[in-house]
């Protein structure tokens, strides 16, 4: 297992982020990942084809995609490693594909739109993370529609990513990331994408799948460790909750923050101005505001400081058996 290049990965992101002017000069892996999707797509996916073969034209989308991101991650990796520390290198690459720095700027935003510029200003910072009618939310759905990205977004983002960094080195990470923006991009059950993103939907779901697990379990050792949460209900609402989430991945790290906090998160909400039907996370309060995201910041910092310690302990062992 990769814990040596994961480490570095994990560390200069944290540290340093995706600098704004590397991204001004060469975009980013995800920008690119995205062209190469949307031009497979504008070929593979016209309306006038039948279901089936845009069905099967999704699976070779994805096979495309797959193999553009790894092989040239794996032969970058390989020729690196040919090198003493050519690792580090390596890690560097590779913290690219990791999204800690950005996603606590993103939900952040969120918290200090409500506190100084109220409902509005915090209906716009949100409007950037979620999905759902920005302006149906109140204060409180401002507040879910955050703290959920975060809870999901640190499975998606961060702790997936990583796994899959330390499992398949640069090229797991790499081959992660691409199928999680065509899920992204592909993956939606309306009738442009039903057939065309069905494989990049359902292998995303099976790839996130442990990760979002160790998500739910990091949130709650982490509450373990703060004043104010609570691990117990924390374990409590994961086990109960997480089955009913219209996601099979994204309810296990939403419902145990929302135990961990004490709030209740998630339920219905509406899209396009749709109404759509979802089971609630949690239990607890749903009166919530920008304080609930700053506590949920802290709880993610610190179940992602555990992730982050965990491997480099691990990259320090292995480094000096």
């Amino acid at each position: 297992m990769a814990f040596d290049l994961t480490c570095v990965a994990l560390l200069v992101e944290g540290i340093v982020g995706y600098p704004p002017p590397l991204f001004r000069a060469v975009s980013h892996p995800v920008v690119w990942m995205g062209k190469l999707i949307s031009a497979l797509e504008s070929r593979l996916n016209r309306p006038t084809l039948p279901a089936a073969r845009r069905k099967s034209n999704g699976v070779l989308t994805v096979i495309v995609l797959l193999a553009c991101a790894m092989v040239p991650a794996a032969l970058i990796e390989g020729v690196l490693r040919q090198f003493g520390l050519g690792f580090i290198l390596a890690g560097i690459l590779g913290s690219a594909l990791i999204a800690q720095r950005a996603l606590y700027r993103y939900v952040a935003a969120v918290a200090t739109a409500l506190e100084t510029g109220g409902l509005e200003a915090g209906r716009e910072a949100v409007s950037h993370i979620v999905g759902r009618d920005p302006q149906s939310l109140d204060v409180a759905g401002v507040t879910r529609g955050a703290i959920e990205s975060l809870a999901e977004n640190f499975s998606d983002g961060i702790v997936a990513p990583t796994v899959w960094m330390l499992v398949g080195g640069l090229a797991g990470g790499a081959g992660y990331k691409a199928l999680n923006t065509a899920d992204s991009m592909i993956g939606h059950r309306n009738p442009r994408y039903e057939a065309f993103g069905w494989a990049a939907a359902r292998l995303d779901d099976l790839v996130n799948l442990p990760a979002s697990r160790l998500s739910g379990l990091l949130i709650v050792a982490a509450a373990a460790l703060l004043p104010g949460c609570d691990p117990k209900a924390a374990w409590v609402a994961m086990r109960r909750d997480a089955k009913h989430h219209r996601s099979p991945n994204a309810g296990w790290p939403e419902a145990a923050m929302a135990g961990a906090l004490g709030i209740s998160i998630a339920g219905p909400r509406s899209y396009g101005g749709v109404l759509a039907n979802a089971a609630y996370m949690g239990n607890g309060r749903r009166n919530i505001g920008a304080r609930d995201i700053r506590a949920a910041l802290r709880l993610y910092v610190t179940a992602d400081a555990l992730m982050v310690g965990f491997i480099t302990l691990m990259a320090l062992i292995i480094a000096l058996s």
